[in-house]
């Protein structure tokens, strides 16, 4: 009996969806506008993931180490600070390594090299550079530094003091800027979303109330002749859920020769990140939350729109 209901619901559902041709498309066409707005905020969020991203990757705290002090140590304290619940990754040239870069980097000016010789030694210090995983963090690391920092007035290890500097200071206004930019971003993001989101279900509601008002005279005779609530329901909310359906479908056809024209300028512009490659890896992904939206945002404006008859 169940299975008997069921098929003559989605039947009367498919009828009803192809009869009132021009009042699906009406109803599909704000779907559509609904579920677009929806998948541009999405790639929205891509870019702008991606542009931070690329910013967080400049910002970084390089520590100096004194000439004095010994490579275990500084090894030491590098295994140290990798243990941080902060620290993403630390990146470390020794004394040694930056002779050689800079040897190699003035190989042609002869003069810098002579005088680089008649220091008789390394003059360069030990490097550490370091990555937290969130620009918010690295207060809290030169916070855990300073106690190996010398004072302004020495120049020699002195209690464990081995490193000559750290260059927070001079990054904590970028790194401020930038948190504060990641912070604000995905909070105006999130709230934007929201709004044109349940502004668009709005207008998709309305505009399937009104699709569901040229059959209220065919459902005051099926309430007529005892039909149940649900089964009244069910043909309407089958066909909010294909406008939904098709609506995605669409958006997601719109969206390949768009972004394939927008790719290689998005490429260009925010840091590397192709929208056109991402719509193809992240497809499935798209596919799956527009025709999911499309479908719950159909078959919950049928159910509600359609209330109204059922009340009267």
């Amino acid at each position: 009996m169940f299975k008997l209901s069921a098929q003559r619901v989605l039947k009367a559902g498919f009828v009803n969806f192809w009869r009132n041709a021009f009042v699906s498309v009406s109803a599909m066409l704000v779907m559509t506008i609904t579920l677009f707005t929806m998948g541009s905020l999405m790639f929205l969020g891509a870019v702008l993931n991606s542009s931070l991203l690329q910013i967080k990757e400049k910002v970084d705290i390089n520590i100096y180490f004194l000439t004095s002090a010994s490579e275990s140590r500084i090894l030491s304290l590098k295994e140290t600070i990798d243990a941080l619940p902060q620290v993403e990754s630390t990146t470390y040239r020794s004394r040694e390594e930056a002779l050689e870069n800079f040897k190699k980097r003035n190989q042609d000016d002869q003069l810098v090299l002579q005088a680089l010789d008649e220091l008789g030694g390394n003059p360069l210090e030990a490097v550490l550079n370091v990555r937290a995983k969130d620009p918010s963090q690295y207060e809290a690391i030169y916070n855990f530094l300073k106690p190996y920092i010398v004072g302004p007035t020495n120049a020699t290890e002195i209690q464990g003091q081995i490193i000559e500097k750290a260059n927070f200071n001079q990054n904590k206004t970028s790194i401020e800027t930038l948190t504060k930019v990641i912070n604000s971003s995905r909070t105006l993001g999130t709230a934007i979303s929201i709004i044109l989101i349940i502004i668009s279900t709005l207008i998709a509601f309305n505009t399937i109330r009104l699709a569901i008002y040229s059959s209220k005279d065919e459902i005051a005779v099926m309430r007529l002749v005892g039909a149940s609530n649900m089964f009244i329901r069910g043909p309407f909310i089958v066909e909010g859920s294909m406008y939904g359906l098709f609506s995605a479908l669409f958006v997601l056809i719109i969206f390949y020769p768009l972004l394939y024209w927008i790719g290689p300028y998005s490429a260009g512009f925010f840091g590397g990140l192709n929208l056109f490659t991402y719509y193809l890896h992240n497809f499935l992904e798209l596919f799956v939350i527009l025709v999911g939206s499309g479908v719950i945002i159909g078959a919950i404006s049928s159910f509600l729109a359609v209330r109204k008859y059922l009340s009267a």
